[in-house]
C-alpha cells in the first residue's frame, strides 16, 4: 500500500496539465519594513506584536524596477562599435549571452583570462615589431589619417618656421588627433616657403601613414567667413531664380494648353454650324425641286366645274 504522500506525488506527476517551468513568472525580490517599530521585549521572551499595527509594511526597494546590471566580458576579436581584442567591455546580458559568448567573440573575465590577455598586451607593446598587431583604435586612426589633409596658414611674420611642434599643434587643432613629436617626420626641417609638402605619422610604432600637407598664406578668418556667406547667398539667389523660372514655364504651359482647348472648341462649333447650314440649303433646294416637278406633271384642266 502506498502512503498518502507517495500517492499525492504520483497523482501530481500523472496530470497532463502540469505547468511548464518556462511559463512560470519571474520571481523578484521586494524589500519592506514595518511601518510601526516593534518595542523591545524582555530577555528570553518573544516580542509582543500588535495584531493589526505591526502587520503594516512600507516598500523600501523593488528589484523589478531597479536598473539592470551589465555583463563584463573580454573581447577575443575586434567587434565593430564595441572594441578590439583584449578590451574589457560592459554589455547587456542578452547581447553577451546570445551573441558574443556563443560566437566566440568574448570570454568571461576570469583571473586566468585576465592574465592571458595582459601578457598578450604586454607582448604587443614590448615585443618585436613584426610580432605586434595594431589595435582597434589604431586601425581607426590609420583609416582616418589616410583620408585626411592638413592645411597650415603661414603667420605673417618674417621669423615663422614650420617645425614638428607646430605641425603637432595643427594636427590637434584641425584634425583632433594627438601626435607626439617623436611619431612625426617631415621631409626637411624647418619649412619656410609656401607650397605642398607631406609628413609621416607612425601609429603605435607599427603603421606609418603619409599625409599631404600644404602651407598656405595667412587669411583673415572674418574675410573668409564673409566670402562663404556671399557664396551661400549667391547659391540661394540662383536657386530662387531657377525656381521662379520653372514656375513661370509651368504657368505658360497651362495657359497654352487652355488656349489650344478653346480653339479646338471654336473649330468644332464652326464645323457644326456649317454642316447645319448646308443641310438647310439642301432642304430648300429639295422643296423647290419637288414643287417644280408637281407643276410640270399636273397641267391645269380647262373644263369648267359642273
Amino acid at each position: 500500500m502506498w502512503s498518502s504522500g507517495r500517492r499525492a506525488l504520483h497523482d501530481l506527476l500523472c496530470q497532463s496539465s502540469v505547468r511548464s517551468f518556462s511559463l512560470t513568472p519571474t520571481q523578484n525580490t521586494v524589500v519592506v519594513e514595518r511601518w510601526w517599530q516593534v518595542p523591545l521585549s524582555k530577555v528570553g521572551s518573544p516580542p509582543r506584536l500588535h495584531p493589526r499595527r505591526h502587520r503594516i509594511y512600507k516598500l523600501v526597494e523593488d528589484t523589478k524596477h531597479s536598473p539592470k546590471e551589465k555583463m563584463e566580458l573580454i573581447l577575443t576579436q575586434t567587434v565593430p562599435k564595441l572594441g578590439g581584442r583584449g578590451d574589457t567591455v560592459f554589455v547587456k546580458k542578452s547581447v553577451g549571452r546570445n551573441k558574443l559568448l556563443p560566437q566566440g567573440l568574448a570570454v568571461y573575465p576570469s583571473p586566468e583570462n585576465k592574465q592571458l590577455f595582459a601578457e598578450e598586451l604586454k607582448l604587443l607593446h614590448e615585443g618585436k615589431p613584426e610580432d605586434r598587431i595594431q589595435t582597434r583604435t589604431g586601425q581607426l586612426t590609420v583609416e582616418f589619417l589616410k583620408r585626411s589633409k592638413l592645411n597650415i596658414m603661414k603667420v605673417p611674420c618674417a621669423e615663422f618656421q614650420l617645425v614638428k611642434e607646430v605641425v603637432c599643434r595643427q594636427f590637434l587643432k584641425k584634425l583632433g588627433v594627438v601626435v607626439p613629436p617623436q611619431a612625426l617626420s617631415l621631409p626637411f626641417e624647418p619649412i619656410k616657403e609656401l607650397g605642398d609638402y607631406w609628413c609621416e605619422v607612425t601609429v603605435n610604432g607599427i603603421d606609418r601613414v603619409r599625409i599631404p600637407m600644404s602651407l598656405v598664406p595667412y587669411e583673415d578668418p572674418s574675410a573668409s567667413y564673409q566670402r562663404q556667406l556671399k557664396a551661400q547667398r549667391q547659391l540661394q539667389a540662383a536657386a530662387d531664380t531657377l525656381e521662379a523660372a520653372d514656375e513661370e514655364a509651368a504657368v505658360l504651359k497651362t495657359v497654352s494648353d487652355v488656349a489650344g482647348e478653346s480653339e479646338a472648341g471654336d473649330d468644332t462649333e464652326s464645323q457644326v454650324s456649317e454642316a447645319s447650314g448646308s443641310a438647310g440649303a439642301s432642304g430648300v433646294e429639295e422643296t423647290a425641286s419637288t414643287q417644280t416637278t408637281q407643276g410640270t406633271t399636273a397641267p391645269p384642266s380647262d373644263s369648267p366645274k359642273k
